[in-house]
């Protein structure tokens, strides 16, 4: 055994055996100074790939420096080199390069990288790309169903400093190729080979950017800022939408642009294109990629144009944050003929099988979160080659206790966690060939649930994004429900939406998911996303009877008035709210006047008034002035929540101040917009909703309604707010009895809250009473996972809503305290605020609402005016 795991271990480090019967294609003088030059590149490429060349090799390559002959030092690097090669391609002058078998072994390791060297002669002198492809190693996300078997492999070319990305036109060059397996045993691979010659009706090539003397035709469009230095280019974001573009002339059809990368920050990467016949970049012409934290990255985006290309823009980040980008390809996928194949046969050692062992904080069996990382910091399962239940675009899985990985002989860090309300736990574990156990016993630091605080996230899907469209249409319930538990989040509301929304219906039932365990909550309702009145805000519709609206069997029939569509969804009780409620408020238009000065502590409340030109809560400033029948008759308020903890949180907080300040009492929920907003995890932005009894979904998503919740990035948590009048000796428990205190005027009121955090760093945490938007008081506590009971004493004169908050991590929802039956009302300004934003959102979404809809849109904003106005017109009074 002990010789078998050393032979194992053989295979993740280069493999220099030469392979009998074949012919060495030699060159024979090249110039010393650029051919070491070049050498030299590649052995510190070989190091930060995590395979460096052996100490004897190291040795001899060395000693090359010391000869003069050019011939000689030639024939040395080929002697030392080509052993690591497993193909020659030589360029021709014209047509595809001759491609042939080189010496290297070619075996592989099931769930393993093995790095190799291609030997490229150059006689003509070629500066372009040297591209491999294989369609055994295609993407599995997106694959039909029929090719999923054979796309086994994994292709991976360095190109990322000190490599350089072109051809430097040497006759003799080295480039690096590593090969990943995801199967065991003997596998076929064609392995394809051209190099690029240039743009052209001819060629792949579209256009190449490169950044040696200047940004290259790129420029800075928002929020960022872009320098081209040491020959990359450099992206400094300092906003939540930054982006860059550069015009480009090019035909149409499947595009890939291709660029090697590393970014200080993670997330989801967008790609917007125009047309000469349509000049800006829109929402129906961009897709999504993932962004690697900390990682050198080939990033490979494919497209497709309909029309003549005009440009192209690229949205790196998503927050602030930097991004170094060594150079940038646009690439036809419509191939020429310039290809050579060759077809290559491996042999795939099987992996060791890693049986997992989880036990939650009370012993029992449970689910965890795993990130798997080699020795060379690389990811398993690879993130290319998985299917559903284990999401390509997250570096994690998920595993149950008494499931298994199959994992390659290495020495592994991973990091096990369940959600944020555990601490997360680093173990090293060696792997040999012999199969083992790793066991991970989960560590809360805070366990909401035990005091009847339920966690949820009312808005994830299963489709579209970063999910898979094929072969399946999106994921299933059973994938989805993995996640959820593997998160330790109780209630997921996935929601269908545009994208595969014809097959994710089926998956509606109108109760709990059956693949629920309890307490994991699983639901499917209805994103009004992609179709209806989604241009004027996208509404999550949570806890319906019926998923389509009347008139049709899909989608492509509902009403374009959002008010419209909230009449139907009130009708059989659903509990409704607009979705990642910033988009559309973060670009202003305007200030109301006489408020310079007002702004509160971090812009909450401020009074810029937004653009209301996107997708999050814009025609909400209107429907929230609504009142519609419920399922009884009875008018009910037309919104229940505004959403919060995925988007910028001043702009997602400040409209639900301004509406509370106005009297609507709207209470706030949390949401990911899973995997669009971010596809990190479910769960990023959540609502803890207090549930009396056994968890139940009509008990937690009516507790979102009523307000009987706090929302949370999960780890920062204000449990039990409550309010006791000392006159009284009165208590009122947030989201119980209307989460309303009826006091006369006089007396002090003491506000208690449990909480507790812990952050990065342990940092102190302000605490903050929040008076009709403003802080009142704050104290700090520390966040080291230790919790805190915390009190506030205050008298209050007039009518106020008043609520906690940990900014930005959590806020409670608000208890109203009446006085002298006054009603709850804060600034007038906050109401010249939403009657501003009236007025703006007519004039940005009038143009969405259908020609049949516009007599009901105009009467819904006018009636919003006139609500306005008469609070306004009362306040002044």
């Amino acid at each position: 055994m002990r010789i078998l795991f050393s032979v194992l271990l053989s295979l993740s480090c280069v493999v220099v055996s030469t392979a009998a019967g074949q012919e060495r294609s030699d060159v024979q003088r090249v110039p010393r100074q650029p051919l070491l030059a070049q050498i030299h590149r590649l052995t510190e490429a070989m190091d930060v790939v995590g395979n460096p060349f052996d100490a004897e090799t190291l040795r001899e390559l060395k000693k090359l420096k010391s000869l003069e002959d050019e011939a000689n030092v030639t024939q040395q690097v080929q002697r030392l080199l080509d052993p690591y090669c497993i193909a020659t391609v030589d360029i021709q002058d014209d047509g595809p390069p001759l491609v042939t078998i080189g010496s290297a072994t070619t075996n592989l390791l099931e769930q393993g990288w093995r790095t190799f060297l291609v030997k490229v002669i150059n006689k003509p002198g070629i500066t372009g790309r040297l591209l491999v492809e294989s369609p055994n190693a295609a993407p599995l996300p997106h694959a039909p169903a029929s090719e999923v078997e054979s796309r086994w492999m994994q292709l991976s070319s360095y190109e990322g400093q000190p490599m350089r990305p072109n051809l430097g036109g040497l006759e003799l060059e080295y480039r690096i190729l590593q090969i990943y397996s995801r199967d065991p045993g003997n596998k076929s691979a064609l392995l394809e080979f051209t190099v690029s010659r240039g743009s052209g009706a001819d060629s792949e090539l579209i256009r190449q950017w490169r950044f040696d003397q200047g940004t290259d035709g790129w420029k800075a469009m928002n929020q960022c800022e872009i320098t081209a230095k040491d020959g990359v280019l450099h992206f400094v974001s300092d906003g939540e939408d930054p982006f860059i573009g550069s015009e480009v002339k090019g035909r149409g059809g499947p595009l890939t642009l291709r660029f090697w990368a590393k970014s200080d920050v993670g997330g989801i990467g967008q790609l917007f294109w125009w047309t000469e016949d349509r000049p800006q970049a829109s929402g129906d012409r961009q897709t999504n990629f993932v962004i690697e934290q900390g990682k050198e990255h080939l990033y490979e985006v494919s497209f497709t144009v309909d029309g003549n290309l005009a440009g192209v823009r690229l949205d790196p980040l998503v927050r602030p944050g930097t991004m170094r980008i060594d150079w940038i390809d646009l690439y036809s996928a419509q191939r020429s003929a310039e290809w050579s194949k060759l077809n290559v046969e491996f042999d795939c050692m099987p992996a060791t099988t890693v049986t997992l062992r989880v036990f939650d904080a009370d012993g029992q069996p449970g689910f965890g979160k795993f990130e798997i990382r080699d020795s060379k910091g690389r990811i398993y399962p690879a993130q290319s080659k998985r299917l559903a239940p284990d999401f390509f675009f997250q570096r994690h899985i998920y595993r149950g206790d008494g499931e298994s990985i199959s994992l390659p002989p290495d020495t592994y860090q991973i990091v096990c966690s369940r959600g944020p309300e555990t601490i997360p736990e680093i173990k090293t574990l060696t792997v040999t060939d012999k199969p083992t156990e790793l066991v991970y016993r989960v560590n809360r630091w805070i366990d909401p649930a035990l005091a009847g605080w339920w966690s949820g996230d009312h808005h994830i899907h299963a489709a579209g994004c970063l999910h898979y469209e094929n072969p399946t249409q999106g994921v299933q319930p059973h994938d989805m429900i993995r996640h959820i538990m593997g998160e330790d989040l109780k209630v997921g509301c996935c929601l269908t939406w545009g994208p595969c929304f014809d097959y994710q219906k089926r998956f509606f039932t109108g109760e709990v998911a059956e693949q629920s365990q309890y307490p994991y909550t699983l639901r499917y309702d209805v994103e009004v996303s992609g179709f209806g009145s989604h241009m004027s805000g996208h509404l999550n519709l949570l806890n319906l009877k019926q998923q389509i609206y009347p008139g049709g069997e899909s989608k492509d029939h509902w009403p374009t008035l959002g008010l419209n569509t909230l009449r139907w969804a009130k009708q059989q009780g659903a509990v409704c709210g607009p979705a990642h409620s910033s988009i559309g408020l973060s670009r202003f238009v305007g200030r109301v006047p006489g408020t310079d000065g007002k702004d509160g502590l971090h812009d909450l409340p401020n009074f810029n008034i937004p653009a209301f030109d996107g997708i999050g809560a814009n025609e909400f400033i209107v429907d929230v002035t609504h009142h519609v029948p419920g399922p009884d008759g009875d008018m009910v308020p037309a919104v229940d929540f505004v959403s919060a903890m995925n988007t910028q949180r001043v702009a997602e907080w400040n409209i639900w101040y301004h509406v509370l300040n106005s009297g609507f009492r709207v209470a706030v929920s949390g949401e990911t917009d899973f995997p669009c907003m971010s596809g990190e995890r479910v769960g990023i932005g959540r609502v803890y909703a207090k549930v009396d009894g056994e968890l139940t979904f009509d008990k937690w998503v009516q507790s979102i309604a009523q307000g009987r919740s706090y929302v949370s990035d999960g780890n920062c948590h204000l449990l039990d707010f409550s309010a006791t009048h000392a006159a009284s000796q009165g208590t009122t428990h947030v989201g119980e009895q209307g989460s309303e205190m009826r006091i006369t005027s006089g007396g002090e009121l003491t506000f208690r809250v449990t909480a507790g955090a812990k952050l990065e760093g342990e940092p102190d945490l302000p605490i903050e009473l929040i008076v009709n938007g403003y802080p009142v008081e704050s104290k700090s506590i520390p966040a080291n996972g230790m919790v805190h009971d915390v009190t506030f004493q205050r008298p209050l004169t007039q009518s106020s809503w008043v609520a906690v908050r940990a900014f930005p991590n959590a806020h409670t929802n608000p208890i109203y305290v009446v006085v002298d039956d006054k009603p709850v009302r804060g600034s007038v300004d906050s109401m010249r605020w939403c009657l501003a934003g009236v007025e703006q959102c007519w004039k940005s979404k009038q143009a969405t609402y259908a020609p049949d809809e516009q007599a009901e849109a105009e009467a819904a904003y006018a009636h919003a005016r006139k609500v306005f106005s008469d609070l306004i017109d009362q306040a002044t009074k």
